[in-house]
């Protein structure tokens, strides 16, 4: 039996996840996102041209692949139908999309609400992409959330209306503008008419795709430190993007599981407030962010950048159970003349590999580096990981020699062929 193979981010997000997934999905019969929502984007360069997914996974363009967007995201219907129309009008087909009738859908007051919290938080933000993304989460477990079933075959109007009324009367006490509930019932019908033909029970469709021996690719969206259990809570999103949300975001079962690839970047990034050890909020953070394009897909906001946290990387191997690493911007990190690994945390005197992810005691901690030679060269076009300079290579060992997990993915540039398969 064809078992299913997982992409996960090992750190903050934006690791390059997108990358490793077209690349796996050429082999595969079905890729499915599992979390979150448009709150997420991977980004892909084919031919030149530049894709950036904040929903539909990046398989779809691969035309064999049947892409399904699973249970555990939430959908912002909007957001979507222009990402598909994005994709047909560069060429490709969304006839291969598939889209959960348990996926939970983002309405404004979602939107709206997250804007207020955040707000509300004043100097103790989050960071949150304003998206809607943890209200309508909220709306899940509290169970007064609609689901794409319930969007398409027309049994939402009662809720919504509901909703939208119960919503209206906690912007009305913050000063906030109300949500016109016939306006977005009228809204959201016009897009369940666009939608209904995508909308499927995709917890079957995969089941019958394994007992068919067919090939199956799940990619995470965010990544393991900014899971809402195993992240630096608060500092985080509101799914969790870790090996577990896999199994309840797609309804398969962890006896199908087979590879689980972990992606980091050579370097660090982190994109809103929160704990970051590694950090460098100096020229070396800004020559990093300069050279990578440390830019959000999303928000476009900079992002923090900083030295590759071999700490947290563990971490994120022990909770995922990580079979193999992909590592991208080998090429990126190579360009410094110097770079810098953290091979521990030193607390009170004492040198220790236990993440920390609290952050009063992350304030006690601070970095143990070992040093490396950088100027790489130009690695773009090299194929095989023999081939590559020596600095790069003792770079690349001393990861997977504290790290205990094999490297199988090298990125060697931004281009869909610009990577080493170990």
């Amino acid at each position: 039996m064809n078992k299913v193979d997982v992409v996960l981010g090992s750190f903050y997000g934006d690791e390059g996840k997108g990358k490793i997934i077209d690349y796996l999905s050429q082999n595969a019969d079905i890729s499915v996102r599992c979390s979150g929502g448009n709150n997420a984007g991977h980004s892909i360069e084919i031919e030149g041209k530049k894709f950036a997914f904040h929903l539909i996974p990046s398989g779809i363009l691969n035309k064999n692949t049947i892409a399904v967007i699973g249970n555990g995201v939430v959908v912002d219907p909007k957001v979507l139908i222009e990402e598909m129309k994005n994709i047909e009008e560069n060429g490709y087909s969304v006839g291969n999309l598939k889209i959960s009738d348990k996926a939970h859908v983002i309405f404004p007051y979602h939107v709206q609400m997250d804007k207020l919290q955040e707000e509300l938080r004043r100097e103790d933000k989050i960071g949150t992409t304003a998206r809607g993304i943890g209200p309508v989460y909220c709306d899940k477990f509290e169970r007064c959330g609609i689901r794409m079933g319930d969007l398409v075959n027309g049994r939402f109007e009662k809720q919504l209306r509901k909703n939208i009324e119960n919503k209206n009367e906690i912007f009305k006490i913050y000063n906030y503008e109300t949500i016109n509930a016939e306006e977005v019932v009228k809204e959201y019908k016009e897009y369940a008419q666009i939608l209904k033909k995508y909308v499927v029970d995709t917890v079957t469709l995969m089941h019958n795709a394994i007992e068919e021996n067919k090939k199956i690719l799940c990619e995470g969206a965010q990544a393991t430190l900014l899971d809402i259990d195993f992240g630096s809570y608060p500092y985080v999103t509101s799914s969790n993007p870790t090996i577990g949300g896999v199994c309840t975001g797609t309804g398969i079962g962890a006896k199908y599981i087979g590879e689980v690839y972990g992606v980091l970047k050579a370097y660090s990034s982190r994109v809103g407030e929160g704990p970051y050890i590694t950090e460098q909020n100096n020229e070396i953070g800004d020559t990093i962010r300069e050279l990578g394009h440390e830019y959000g897909t999303t928000t476009k906001r900079p992002r923090r950048c900083g030295w590759l946290d071999l700490v947290a990387l563990k971490y994120a191997a022990m909770v995922n159970g990580l079979t193999g690493l992909a590592i991208n911007h080998v090429d990126t990190i190579g360009k410094l003349d110097k770079i810098k690994l953290c091979v521990g945390y030193k607390k009170e005197g004492k040198v220790t590999m236990d993440f920390v992810l609290e952050d009063e005691e992350i304030k006690k901690c601070e970095p143990v580096y070992e040093e490396f030679e950088g100027n790489f060269g130009n690695i773009e076009g090299i194929k095989n990981r023999e081939d590559l300079p020596e600095n790069a290579k003792k770079y690349l060992d001393r990861i997977e020699e504290i790290v205990k997990v094999p490297i199988k993915f090298i990125g060697t540039g931004a281009g869909r062929d610009s990577m080493i398969v170990c």
